[in-house]
């Protein structure tokens, strides 16, 4: 589809969705990720102009053939633009869904929000002045956010795949059996999970990748919360602990993504959902959160090689990275 085509079918989807004429202005193509690829413009629409996101899903996002589909959360677009629209309803600051692209509008799958302007990269939240102020209130602002997502109704967004602990484990393990990639520390981590996996856990709406890096932030602090695509139902500790797995840190010194502590996090989040935190629960999640970002990371590089792709190699060869911190954490060496 040339660029040309590409512009008119958003323009008429904006006339249709979101009001008319949907002129189209500042047309950008931000990234091309594995999962979705991601466009920043503005448009007339309904008397005024926008600044909008769109956001379609790339051909394998929700392949059938794949092997491991099925295994692990992943959302279609549709899915994950009405998890978005719940999550707004219960109070959280997630994307405003302005439209959920139909068949007729010949773009693909995909959705339309409202952009929301601010910082992403973690690394410049965690270093540039101008963020000190952010940082101070960052870990207690994902507290309250987390208590938020974990309130919202799990009836409202059915689709979601429910996963205990034991389930979660389980699927990452048959994603090695799969590849056959033999590693004595992935295996001691696995089974040091299947070990420790906590029981009787509650269980609600999960976002599963809230972390540093997937944060919109302003010298005020988080401002919306992106990347909902692998939401869930489970164990709400899971968002606790991977905000905390160091690869999330970025290099910054404090175990909340690099910027707060534990005991701000864990306080703002007892506040705002009115139950307590067991530091012991969220450390499972930690710990084990950093055998599946190293499990994750093999994935991504195996997909690399097959796509020639130089990105995902990079990320593939760093698997031993949070295989370390995982090591160290569980003999208690934060």
């Amino acid at each position: 589809m040339s660029s040309e085509d590409f512009a008119a079918r958003l323009q008429a989807a904006i006339a249709r969705h979101v009001g008319a004429p949907g002129t189209v202005h500042d047309l950008q193509r931000l990234t091309g990720g594995a999962n979705k690829t991601t466009w920043s413009f503005d448009a007339d629409a309904a008397g005024r102009r926008g600044q909008f996101i769109l956001q379609l899903a790339s051909a394998r996002a929700n392949d059938e053939s794949n092997p491991l589909a099925g295994v692990s959360p992943h959302l279609t677009a549709d899915e994950d633009a009405r998890l978005m629209i719940a999550a707004v309803k219960a109070g959280v600051p997630a994307p405003r869904v302005r439209a959920i692209l139909k068949d007729e509008d010949g773009l693909g799958a995909g959705y339309v929000t409202e952009r929301v302007a601010g910082e992403t990269l973690a690394t410049k939240i965690l270093r540039e002045e101008r963020f000190a102020g952010a940082r101070a209130t960052m870990a207690k602002q994902c507290g309250t956010i987390l208590a938020a997502i974990h309130r919202i109704p799990v009836a409202e967004v059915p689709f979601l795949m429910k996963l205990t602990p034991a389930e979660h484990i389980a699927a990452q393990r048959r994603i090695i059996e799969y590849f056959g990639f033999h590693s004595p520390a992935i295996e001691l981590g696995l089974k040091w999970a299947e070990q420790h996996a906590p029981r009787n856990t509650c269980h609600t709406v999960v976002h599963g990748d809230f972390r540093a890096g997937n944060f919109i932030v302003g010298e005020e602090g988080i401002r919306c919360v992106l990347d909902w695509e692998i939401g869930q139902s489970g164990d709400p500790m899971q968002d606790l602990g991977w905000v905390c797995v160091k690869t999330w840190r970025f290099g910054g010194k404090k175990p909340v993504g690099g910027f707060g502590t534990r005991e701000d996090l864990f306080e703002a989040y007892e506040k705002a959902s009115g139950h307590s935190v067991d530091p012991a629960h969220v450390r499972f999640w930690e710990a084990y959160g950093s055998v599946r970002w190293g499990i994750g990371c093999f994935s991504m590089g195996a997909r690399g090689t097959e796509e020639v792709g130089i990105e995902r190699c990079a990320i593939g060869r760093r698997v031993e990275e949070p295989l370390w911190d995982f090591l160290n954490l569980i003999e208690g060496r934060d």
